[in-house]
């Protein structure tokens, strides 16, 4: 598992949570995808409920991962403690997913084309970095971001 520092995390505020995220998990379930969207579904670590979540689905190159722009979210505490299985929904599709959490040290990459993609919607979580940043700057952000490679289970 990564050194991900566990005590960092971004609350979205009212209106993420009230209305952006519930109209990008709205629409994404009925299939229509904004920028890659998907909504996560994993079950919850306390409850065994299903969670679900819209989050950007970012591909580089044949390879697809799940970053953690906020930091140490409900979902990635459920995604590792489901031992990373689980579901991507968009419209009536539903794909099963294994999750590998990346170390800090194999973030940079991800995490700058993760930067490139959708700096306008998450660059704020950043610290200033973005997809331009040296390497170095990306290294040093990336305790505070989840990232997980995807694949078939």
């Amino acid at each position: 598992m990564a050194q991900t520092d566990s005590v960092h995390y971004r609350r979205p505020g009212w209106f993420t949570r009230n209305v952006m995220n519930r109209t990008v998990a709205w629409l994404t379930r009925r299939g229509v995808s904004i920028w890659g969207s998907r909504v996560l579904e994993v079950p919850g670590r306390r409850s065994g409920l299903p969670r679900q979540v819209p989050v950007n689905l970012l591909t580089v190159g044949d390879v697809r991962y799940l970053v953690a722009p906020r930091g140490n979210a409900e979902w990635v505490r459920n995604v590792r403690a489901s031992g990373g299985r689980l579901d991507l929904l968009l419209g009536r599709s539903r794909e099963h997913q294994l999750a590998t959490e990346l170390a800090d040290d194999d973030k940079a990459e991800v995490l700058r084309a993760y930067l490139r993609r959708w700096k306008a919607e998450v660059g704020v979580f950043f610290e200033g970095v973005d997809a331009d940043s040296p390497e170095s700057e990306l290294r040093r952000i990336a305790p505070r971001h989840p990232v997980f490679r995807l694949s078939a289970p």
